[in-house]
């Protein structure tokens, strides 16, 4: 049976591996969490006069650099000057040379957005009127090719290392602690550890080139690993490998002095300290409590810099995304060490019904654990029911949920093998105790007739020996050795006859029966080597030993053949299974663009579209900027036309539309302009309502021309409001 089971298992992991990576590499690598939402001049727009300068709008602050922007003539030569200006919020500008001609420009960025993803991308313009331009739009990203696709490999690798890392030493300590001293068990922590400490080293050297060129070369640059150092990305990649350290220490002492408290002998039983049952509480108790903040501390390294750090509730969003994290790490993790206790356990220590009661009690928490937070974080990276389907992130999340329902129906399974195995354990102990009464009863009648025949066997035997020669001692010690080992061989005989009468026995009897095998090759032994060291005795012993094997041997493959323990072995194998596809799903899922910040793109590139033809749009300088005040009917996009955008008097126009691009009317909106350069403002102004989704104020005095951030607050209720803003440049 264990033959036939090894091949299949191996097929199925290489099969499960094989899906995975083609996730991996299958993802678009490009995609991430700051989105273009808005440009100046925009894309695809004919202007006609040279701009001085060109402005972006992101859905989220990101990170620029002095080759961050690029404009390029229709020759492909650069005609931007100085490095992107950040004058706050999320617009971001470049200035132009000045006499530009007329024709097609590209305009190339490439920055690295707040939860640390690199956003590519190009569009173009045209002065006076379109052109042939030699530059492909279509610009490369940073994160494509073979340094985008290792450190995607080695985000999931850390995944999962942190994972086996953190669920394996929950699953010794929480429900199986004789596990501690199994050496699979150890090996697949340790392996946990390693994995996680090499894909944090090598994301840590990937990461200069993954944000800025994408060349091989670039990985050991020096300078880049010294820039990559100073941003939070870089600090959580270190402060991550300083807790490993820390953990390095709870896995040796996990493996070192609590498993010297551990008792192997009942897998169900809780271990006994060599010091006491309070050391031992007292060793767990530190060890949890210990293990819980470093386990903590991983998790919040993922946290503090990817999706939960921006956005909406960034402050709630980090501690959920941990107690996320380690919710999966309990429940992956723990089902991975039990499927490896289950088919690597050696006989003297099985996995008892009683440790699978505990982790399926484990493993229910986790799931409703991940239920809760898994509903927030939906929300908050989606928005809507309709981003489910209109979003790649919100189709990939429904496949994240399908994966976790049929694993929710593989563990059911699992618990109903768990309680078969445990009924077929009560049944097996009460027809041994049955067994046990009759052989008892049987035996004290043999005792009694035996006694008297062996009383008479002495008499003789003295007799005997009174006129027997010294010499004929050998003689002697041959036939005691022959009684010793037939006397073996009957142990032997009736050890395999019960184990046969008991099939379906628990793990617990047969390691019981295989300790009873070995004392008896040991007394074998024993009384071969009393007997002398001739021939027989050398028989006798090998004969012993050979007994002991068979019985081992014999125990491992009842344990195998058991249907209940093979059942439970199969369902957690599928539940495995499905948790390696699940943690490639949620590992692209990370490097994938929220649903709600698409759908905010596509909200502010429709109304753009749309300005020429209801009348928005015709001042001097238009803005849109998209919104989201996280409440009820709390998403929208306004627009901002100001006009002549002069030093002096200008009149201010702001519409309010809706997700469908319906004009909408709020409680309250206000606008603010500030000059950051000459520390001017900020200048309130508040506008008039005029009707559905519009407002307007004039003699809006705007004192000197510069770039001029404009910041509107929206508020939909009265408790939700956001303030969103661009730059403008004005005069």
């Amino acid at each position: 049976m264990t033959q036939t089971i090894a091949p299949r298992v191996r097929t199925l992991v290489l099969l499960i591996l094989a899906v995975a990576g083609a996730l991996l590499t299958g993802a678009a690598p490009a995609s991430a969490h700051a989105a273009l939402t808005g440009s100046d001049p925009a894309q695809g727009a004919v202007v006609d006069t040279a701009p001085s300068q060109v402005s972006l709008t992101f859905s989220e602050p990101v990170a620029v650099g002095d080759d961050s922007v690029r404009v390029l003539d229709p020759k492909g030569e650069r005609v931007d000057k100085g490095e992107p200006a950040d004058p706050g919020g999320t617009t971001y500008s470049v200035r132009l040379v000045s006499g530009l001609p007329d024709g097609t420009y590209t305009v190339a960025y490439q920055v690295v957005s707040a939860d640390s993803h690199p956003v590519a991308g190009a569009f173009t313009f045209s002065i006076g009127a379109p052109s042939e331009t030699t530059v492909s739009v279509d610009a490369q990203g940073s994160d494509e090719g073979l340094v985008g696709w290792l450190y995607g490999f080695g985000r999931y690798v850390s995944y999962a290392g942190f994972v086996v890392l953190a669920g394996g030493a929950a699953f010794v300590l929480a429900c199986w602690a004789p596990g501690a001293r199994v050496r699979a068990v150890q090996r697949l922590v340790v392996a946990g550890w390693l994995a996680l400490t090499a894909a944090t080293l090598g994301l840590l050297m990937l990461r200069g080139s993954y944000t800025t060129s994408g060349e091989v070369g670039d990985v050991f640059d020096l300078e880049l690993l010294g820039d990559v150092l100073q941003t939070k990305t870089g600090a959580a990649l270190v402060s991550r490998l300083l807790l490993l350290a820390a953990a390095a220490l709870f896995i040796a002492v996990l493996f070192g002095a609590y498993a010297r408290t551990a008792d192997a002998g009942d897998p169900d039983r809780p271990a006994e300290g060599d010091g006491g049952e309070p050391d031992k509480r007292d060793l767990t108790f530190g060890l949890a409590l210990g293990g819980t903040v470093v386990a903590a501390g991983l998790a919040a390294s993922w946290a503090m810099s990817e999706h939960a750090s921006q956005g909406l509730q960034a402050g709630v969003a980090m501690p959920v995304d941990v107690v996320h994290l380690l919710a999966v790490a309990a429940w992956l993790g723990g089902l991975t060490a039990l499927l490896v206790a289950l088919y690597r356990a050696p006989v003297e220590t099985p996995v008892g019904q009683d440790a699978v009661r505990r982790f399926s009690r484990l493993a229910f928490g986790s799931v409703v654990t991940l239920a809760v937070t898994g509903v927030y974080q939906s929300w908050r990276q989606l928005g809507s029911w309709s981003a489910f389907t209109d979003t790649r992130y919100g189709q990939l999340l429904l496949v994240k949920i399908a994966l976790v329902a049929v694993m929710v129906a593989a563990a059911f399974l699992s618990r109903r093998w768990t309680q078969r195995l445990a009924d077929a354990r009560v049944s097996g102990a009460a027809g041994e105790g049955e067994r046990t009464g009759s052989a008892e009863g049987s035996e004290r009648t043999a005792a009694t007739v035996g006694s008297e025949e062996a009383e008479r066997a002495e008499e003789a035997e003295r007799a005997e020996g009174e006129k027997q020669p010294a010499g004929d001692v050998t003689v002697e010690a041959a036939a005691t050795s022959g009684a010793s080992e037939a006397s073996s061989a009957s142990g032997g005989s009736q050890a395999s006859g019960g184990s046969q009468a008991s099939d379906g026995a628990s793990p617990a009897a047969d390691a019981e029966a295989a300790e009873a095998s070995t004392a008896s090759g040991g007394t074998s032994e024993a009384s071969a080597e009393k007997a002398g060291s001739g021939p027989d005795a050398v028989r006798a012993t090998q004969l012993a030993r050979q007994r002991a094997a068979t019985e081992a041997a014999r125990q491992k493959r009842l344990r195998d053949a058991d249907p209940n323990r093979f059942g439970l072995r199969r369902s957690v194998l599928a539940e495995a299974g499905v948790a390696v596809v699940l943690l490639a799903v949620t590992t692209v899922l990370t490097q994938t663009e929220p649903g709600r910040t698409e759908q905010d793109a596509k909200a502010a590139a429709a109304t753009s579209s749309s300005t020429s033809s209801t009348g928005q749009g015709s001042g001097a300088v238009s803005l849109t900027m998209p919104f989201d005040t996280g409440g009820t009917n709390g998403k929208g996009v306004v627009s901002i036309d100001l006009d002549p955008a002069q030093a002096g008097d200008n009149s201010l126009h702001v519409y309010v539309e809706g997700p469908d691009g319906t004009p909408v009317d709020v409680p309250e909106v206000k606008i603010a302009l500030t000059l950051d350069a000459q520390d001017i403002g900020p200048l309130p102004v508040a506008p008039d309502h005029i009707t559905t989704g519009h407002w307007s104020a004039s003699g809006v005095q705007i004192p000197m021309a510069g770039d001029w951030k404009v910041e509107v607050t929206v508020r939909t209720s009265d408790i939700d409001q956001v303030t969103v803003s661009k730059n403008a440049q004005i005069g």
